[in-house]
């Protein structure tokens, strides 16, 4: 099941894509990693689900990258006397602490975190931003609100806060049960939703205890203001444009997604591309131009993995949505100008021993014209510094950690193998000409680098690179 391009695929599983058959389906389609959303799926078919991907992990022995995505806080307006009332445009309009069913003049706000939170001018988006409201007053238990953008409003309407740093944590306490739930199940990711600060992402961390990686959804300005600090802590990001297009103004999101990618891209973590991608495809077998083009440009600027969600989650045509996209992110990598586009993204390596090897292996394998890198890592570590580097070569990632193998299925270029450590020197560059050969990757008389670290099994230790020559011993034992 190798694939033929590096860009790796994201599929959200749903009511479309919840049976053996369609996720084998999907895997075979393209799809690397598969996402469940815990917004929509209750917490005891969580381990049914795993277990299904993990079934087809083992039959086509390949690892497979689980994806759990906690739901977050969500925020929501009360429920109005006749389900909804209607906003006229300049009108006051009352958020508060009472019960009472809403009406056309005044709607409780269940979160008495953010009552006390909104400050005068802050932006109060209800509906996805279909309605905007400006806060002119705040006093104990309600704000008063002028409406901007008027409409209708009905129960239970989520409602986002641009302008306002809401005092909660991103984790809920059905999110702290579906984490619990999901390190038992044994996935892989982490994705922590409405990310505002670092110290989210650090206590998602603390309960992980390396369980899992954490991945961190970029969708509020809060996170976009403080993206270093929040960076530096995450174990990957998703560009969440759902929600970030809500928040910030949408011209804005195509350079904010530029700037996220390249500052992942600097400091060697996964970054994701989310959010209507193949939007179209819900409804229909082939996709926008436009849409085409959407993927297209993660793909050109280097993005780790692209993302679908209702498309293979409730859409009608979840396969092929997976499968255009695949070859999408094929023809991309085609390209004449797809390296010297990722190229010009390059960023200079630390001054650590590990990042010097990545480079001078990359160098090797630049000037040397190598199609395979092999990298045999116990944490992932060195396949994520060698990925960071964007090499014009497949890196073979040779693991005896299955945790670490999974992982690894998310990550740019990386193709990894489950396999028991190397015993020496020798073995390790026999070995990983045998598994290039194995998988297609080389053929007798190419030559293949190979990054470790000594003594083997010995976390964070890269400090070595080896050229070895595929004879046909190697293609014997493959």
């Amino acid at each position: 099941m190798r694939r033929a391009r590096r860009t790796k695929i994201l599929a959200t599983l749903g009511p479309a894509s919840d049976n053996p058959e369609m996720v084998e389906s999907l895997f075979k389609a393209g799809a690397d990693v598969f996402r469940l959303n815990m917004s929509h799926l209750p917490r005891e078919k969580l381990k049914e689900r795993v277990e299904m991907i993990r079934g087809i992990e083992a039959k086509y022995k390949r690892p497979i990258a689980i994806l759990a995505d906690l739901q977050g806080p969500k925020l929501r307006v009360g429920a109005f006397e006749n389900d909804s009332a209607t906003l006229v445009k300049g009108q006051s309009f009352v958020l508060d602490d009472d019960m009472a069913p809403g009406t056309s003049e005044r709607v409780n706000l269940p979160h008495p975190e953010i009552l006390s939170s909104l400050e005068p001018g802050h932006t109060v988006l209800v509906d996805d931003g279909k309605l905007r409201l400006r806060v002119k007053s705040v006093k104990p238990g309600f704000a008063v609100t002028s409406v901007e953008v008027a409409g209708k409003i009905s129960n239970r309407k989520g409602v986002s806060l641009p302008d306002t740093v809401i005092p909660v944590a991103a984790m809920t306490e059905k999110d702290r049960s579906d984490l619990e739930a999901a390190l038992d199940a044994g996935v892989d990711w982490i994705a922590l939703s409405f990310v505002q600060r670092p110290e989210d992402v650090a206590e998602v961390k603390k309960v992980a205890r390396g369980r899992a990686l954490v991945m961190s959804k970029l969708e509020k300005p809060q996170a976009i203001a403080r993206l270093d600090e929040i960076m530096e802590i995450s174990d990957a990001v998703m560009v969440a444009r759902g929600d970030l297009g809500v928040e910030m103004p949408l011209e804005k999101v195509p350079g904010i997604q530029k700037r996220i990618i390249r500052a992942a891209r600097r400091l060697g973590k996964p970054v994701v591309v989310a959010t209507q991608m193949l939007e179209s495809m819900i409804t229909a077998p082939v996709p926008t131009r436009a849409e085409v083009s959407d993927v297209a440009t993660a793909v050109y600027d280097g993005a780790d993995a692209v993302m679908l969600s209702a498309e293979s989650a409730s859409g009608q045509y979840p396969i092929e949505a997976v499968a255009t996209m695949n070859r999408i992110a094929e023809e991309v990598e085609q390209d004449q100008s797809y390296w010297s586009i990722v190229k010009t993204q390059d960023a200079e390596p630390e001054a650590t021993g590990s990042d010097a090897i990545a480079a001078g292996a990359h160098q090797i394998a630049e000037t040397l014209h190598l199609k395979t890198m092999a990298a045999w890592t116990s944490s992932g570590a060195t396949a994520f510094r060698l990925a960071r580097e964007r090499p014009n070569a497949t890196v073979i990632a040779l693991t005896p950690n299955i945790h670490t193998a999974r992982r690894l299925a998310l990550v740019w270029g990386t193709h990894p193998i489950r396999t028991k450590d190397a015993s020496d020197i020798d073995d390790m560059a026999f070995r990983a000409c045998k598994f290039a050969v194995r998988e297609g990757f080389s053929e007798v008389g190419d030559r293949i680098i190979i990054v470790a670290g000594v003594p083997f099994g010995t976390p964070g230790a890269t400090n070595m690179v080896r050229i070895a020559f595929v004879n046909s011993e190697h293609a014997a034992k493959a």
